[in-house]
């Protein structure tokens, strides 16, 4: 006779892992997925309080294990989703006593957390190891994650308050290159699979580009150093393409306070700003002004008109606090986090600098026939494929960004002439 048992595969440790706060830099979500029973994550000292592991792929659940420290959860449920938005609960208690738990459990999910709704006493929740047991299907466990190498470990994110600075950073200029319907971060490999791009910087960039190929390439940016992939949806009026006429701004900036702590992105990492699946206020919490021309500001989708001559604008910024771990990820967004509150949250304490596209459309007048090729205006997004000359990267971040500057694509303050450029007159390392 069969005995029914739970799979035995952990698909859970060393994945990504997030929370909705965290008690302090020593217990980041991350520490309850990495196998190590000494380090432990906990939250904040409030109702409800939640830990989430992205499994990578859809997986059937069987187990969860839960090894709570002293501050448990009485009253939780365990949940899954398929996008991390959308959760069913597949176990719920009201009489938990901690300890270690071992639940078997039935469900399917992508994503699975404790969301915990009443605390056993004053601190918050607290977990040595969060594990989830079942079946995914595949051996190794879900593709899609790029390792760092080195993986950047033991960072806590800065709360050091520095010398005031207003600015402290530097632009990458990059012209228009070509348009093509190829997206390398989210369709490797296949022509043709994606919406129309419009690329700027690297003039290679196609379904096929990796770092290497991008290293081997030219650049429409000032700086030959710069052979980064820069791409968007493309704009239409009508059945026209809007191109960007002349080098667009694109801004490396600081997210958090700590201006000294931002460090060079490492070569290869990329992701994806927005998503062309946005609502309008998805689209607004990246933006800074939202679509704007003439005095119209704060537009989540096209003016219906812009005075004859103008271009309308956007400018949009990116996550900029790294896990330190990959690359990328299978939904080339969870390896990059937004700060909170100017620091670097525990779970993505990295500092990197932070990307604002300033994008110039020139078109004008009746706008109702306007389009992106992803959709409304609110579906504008962006790619970025790092493939910068490390120590061109390095002397800009750490001259304008880390020096407290305003700099040009050079590197060069022009309110402070006497703290030289980064770059010479060729924008290359003197």
């Amino acid at each position: 006779m069969q005995s029914a048992q739970a799979a035995v595969t952990l698909l859970s440790q060393g994945r990504p892992a997030t929370a909705s706060s965290t008690e302090n830099g020593g217990t980041p979500a991350t520490a309850a997925v990495d196998g190590n029973p000494a380090t432990r994550w906990s939250s904040q000292f409030s109702d409800p309080q939640w830990l989430r592991v992205d499994l990578g792929s859809t997986a059937a659940i069987t187990q969860v294990v839960l090894q709570w420290e002293g501050a448990y959860a009485t009253a939780y449920q365990i949940q899954v989703s398929a996008d991390g938005s959308n959760w069913t609960s597949i176990y719920s208690t009201t009489s938990s006593t901690g300890g270690t738990q071992t639940l078997n459990v039935t469900g399917n999910g992508r994503y699975v957390r404790m969301y915990g709704t009443a605390r056993n006493g004053g601190y918050g929740y607290s977990l040595w190891e969060f594990q989830v047991y079942g079946d995914n299907g595949t051996t190794p466990p879900a593709t899609g994650y790029v390792l760092a190498n080195p993986q950047v470990t033991g960072v806590t994110p800065s709360t050091y308050n520095p010398p005031h600075a207003y600015f402290h950073e530097f632009q990458a200029n990059c012209g228009f290159s070509h348009d093509r319907p190829d997206d390398p971060i989210v369709y490797p490999g296949l022509p043709g699979a994606s919406h129309m791009h419009t690329f700027m910087g690297n003039r290679t960039t196609n379904a096929a580009s990796t770092l290497s190929t991008l290293q081997a390439g030219g650049t429409t940016c000032v700086a030959p150093g710069d052979k980064s992939g820069y791409w968007m949806p493309t704009m239409y009026n009508g059945n026209q393409v809007v191109t960007p006429v002349g080098p667009q701004v694109i801004y490396y900036k600081t997210g958090v306070n700590d201006y000294t702590s931002v460090r060079p992105f490492p070569p290869g990492l990329r992701f994806v700003v927005g998503s062309p699946n946005a609502t309008a206020d998805q689209f607004m919490f990246g933006s800074v002004e939202g679509w704007e021309c003439g005095e119209s500001y704060h537009n989540a989708d096209f003016p219906a008109y812009c005075p004859v001559g103008t271009q309308v604008n956007v400018r949009y910024q990116a996550p900029s606090c790294w896990n330190g771990l990959y690359l990328d990820t299978p939904d080339h967004k969870s390896h990059m986090a937004y700060p909170v509150n100017l620091v670097c949250p525990a779970s993505h304490p990295v500092a990197l600098p932070m990307i604002e596209f300033k994008m110039a459309f020139p078109v004008s007048g009746d706008m109702s026939q306007v389009r992106l090729s992803s959709g409304r205006g609110y579906s504008f997004h962006y790619d970025f494929f790092n493939a910068w000359d490390p120590a061109t990267q390095a002397a800009l971040v750490n001259h304008c960004i880390r020096g407290g500057l305003q700099c040009n694509a050079r590197g060069y303050d022009e309110t402070q002439p006497g703290r030289g450029a980064a770059l010479n007159a060729n924008y290359q390392l003197p």
